[in-house]
């Protein structure tokens, strides 16, 4: 029988190879945790296989145990591409990311929900109880719905999930009142776990996650990634790997990526004009 010590050591090297350490010089890429780890890995791992193939610059998948985590590798540098709307603060947005892409998909909403069949059918109710987010990180699953709380002197228990499916879990398990959350992910959850949840209030739009690029990586090799993303969904064979990776998480099969800019994201910039200080 192996060493429990053994065994654990083993694991946490799997994890480390699997999901942290760039093999052979690649270029590490950091979507945020919009799923637990392993959902996020298996949607992500396939479509960084393809733009390797396709650009012929190598990418690695490098994502923590949560969402705030994997954006803390993206602060401190140790990646080189992303898939997040975690850096459009004043301050995050001096370090010289490039946006190139989004999914072609509807804009987000922050949003708070409750089980379908809750007797909470007004945010008033919610005064004084426990509200799951996915993170400290995620600005429309957290920040958003937090700061219309906050706005209507709605003190409530904020109770982090790790992710938007960590903290669904909860209000499903009756741990929490209600979640905060982004809409894509809630309506992909529910269409995966045949849940319904009860929308208590929406948010205004925000774009899609963007792709973006370090300003350190070579010109060269950033445009050649750029169009690999950019054209996976005129391939036949990038066309199948997003019909799959896009049901494996609740996703539509049209969720490919098409070309943005920095611009497409003011809406995230201007939240942060009027965000409570503690969100900022």
């Amino acid at each position: 029988m192996r060493h429990p010590l053994l065994a654990l050591a083993t694991l946490l090297l799997s994890c480390s190879t699997a999901w942290g350490q760039p093999q052979g010089g690649a270029y590490r890429f950091s979507p945020v945790n919009q799923f637990d780890i392993n959902l996020t890995a298996a949607y992500w791992n396939p479509i960084i296989q393809y733009v390797t193939e396709k650009s012929g610059v190598k990418l690695a998948l490098k994502i923590g145990r949560t969402s705030a985590d994997t954006t803390a590798y993206v602060l401190t540098q140790e990646v080189e591409f992303v898939f997040s709307n975690h850096l459009f603060s004043p301050e995050r947005d001096q370090l010289g990311w490039k946006v190139f892409g989004r999914r072609q998909m509807p804009a987000l909403q922050g949003q708070i929900v409750v089980p379908a069949n809750s007797p909470i059918t007004e945010l008033s109710q919610l005064k004084g109880t426990e509200v799951a987010f996915p993170g400290p990180e995620a600005f429309v699953g957290y920040k958003v719905p937090y700061a219309h709380l906050l706005n209507q002197g709605l003190d409530v228990k904020v109770v982090f999930g790790g992710n938007q499916n960590g903290a669904l879990a909860q209000l499903l398990a009756g741990k929490v009142q209600a979640v905060g959350g982004n809409s894509q992910l809630i309506e992909s959850y529910a269409k995966r776990e045949n849940k319904k949840f009860r929308v208590l209030w929406s948010s205004e739009p925000f774009q899609d996650l963007a792709l973006m690029v370090s300003g350190k990586v070579p010109e060269k090799d950033a445009q050649a990634v750029a169009q690999a993303f950019l054209n996976m969904h005129k391939d036949p064979k990038g066309r199948d790997i997003l019909h799959q990776t896009s049901q494996k998480v609740g996703l539509p099969a049209d969720a490919y990526f098409i070309p943005t800019s920095a611009a497409d994201y003011d809406a995230y910039r201007k939240f942060y004009q009027t965000a409570p200080p503690s969100l900022r």
